[in-house]
C-alpha cells in the first residue's frame, strides 16, 4: 500500500475514491517519563523519552491508517495528515493524542 501525504501519486491513475479514512492513537503520560522530562526543560535541551513516544505514535497511526483503507478496498491513501495533542484527563494526567487522516484510494495497476 502506498501512504503519501501527495494528492496524487506519479505515474499512477485513481480509479476510485473510496473515501476519507483516519487513524487515533492515545498513549497515557508515564509518570517516570515525566519527571525527567521536567528535568530537561529546566536545564534545557530535547526531551528523548517523549521523541520516542511520538515517533512510535506517527507510526503506529500510520499502520492503523493503512488497516482501515485497506477495509475499506483501497490500495493507497493520498492527502496524509498527521496532527498530535494532547487531552486533559485531570490535574494530573494528561494523554497523547496523534491522529492521521487521509484519503483512502484505489489506484490502477
Amino acid at each position: 500500500m502506498i501512504l503519501t501525504t501527495t494528492t496524487d501519486i506519479q505515474g499512477k491513475t485513481i480509479e476510485s475514491y473510496q473515501g476519507i479514512v483516519t487513524a487515533e492513537v492515545v498513549y497515557g503520560t508515564n509518570a517516570l517519563r515525566d519527571f525527567f522530562a521536567g528535568i530537561r526543560d529546566m536545564i534545557g535541551g530535547r526531551t528523548g523519552s517523549y521523541e520516542k513516544v511520538f515517533q512510535k505514535g506517527h507510526q503506529d497511526a500510520l499502520k492503523e491508517l493503512e488497516q482501515r483503507a485497506h477495509k475499506q478496498g483501497a490500495n493507497a491513501v493520498i492527502g496524509i495528515s498527521v496532527d498530535t495533542g494532547t487531552v486533559n484527563v485531570d490535574e494530573k494526567g494528561v494523554l497523547l493524542l496523534i491522529t492521521a487522516t487521509g484519503t483512502a484510494v484505489k489506484l490502477k495497476e
